[in-house]
């Protein structure tokens, strides 16, 4: 599509007709433009979040630390250290040693994911600092 300046607007050369205005620029209106830098900065805040969020790992050990288990906030195990001491315990003992430290380790990252969405839902209805209304709906 190819376009020409006809009194300082832009005109497609196909239809003859203006194209329509970008819904995006605030250009004159101050409280849109207002609205759309807070909008921007929003949704940058939120994808620094979500990277943050993915970055996210908890870290637990057991049987005295032979055992170090590493895992994201949804318990899948992105690390796990077995010392070649922790043999000696068997296999139930290890068994159960490995299923404590991944506990710990996924317990540490839920609180950890938990405390970087904090700031996020303070004062929505996700908050759940705020009691329930008996009435069914949210107090304030």
């Amino acid at each position: 599509m190819t376009a020409a300046t006809c009194q300082g607007r832009v005109v497609s050369q196909e239809t003859g007709m203006t194209p329509p205005a970008d819904p995006l620029d605030a250009a004159g209106d101050q409280e849109l433009g207002r609205l759309l830098q807070g909008y921007r900065e929003d949704v940058a805040a939120l994808e620094r979040l979500n990277d943050q969020m993915t970055a996210v790992r908890g870290r637990g050990e057991a049987a005295q630390g032979r055992v170090v288990a590493e895992a994201t906030q949804t318990g899948g195990l992105t690390g796990l250290t077995i010392d070649p001491r922790a043999m000696r315990l068997g296999s139930a003992a290890l068994a159960e040693a490995i299923l404590e430290a991944a506990g710990e380790a996924a317990r540490e990252a839920e609180q950890a994911a938990a405390d970087l969405v904090t700031p996020f839902i303070a004062g929505t209805p996700l908050d759940d600092s705020v009691p329930d209304d008996p009435r069914g709906g949210r107090g304030r």
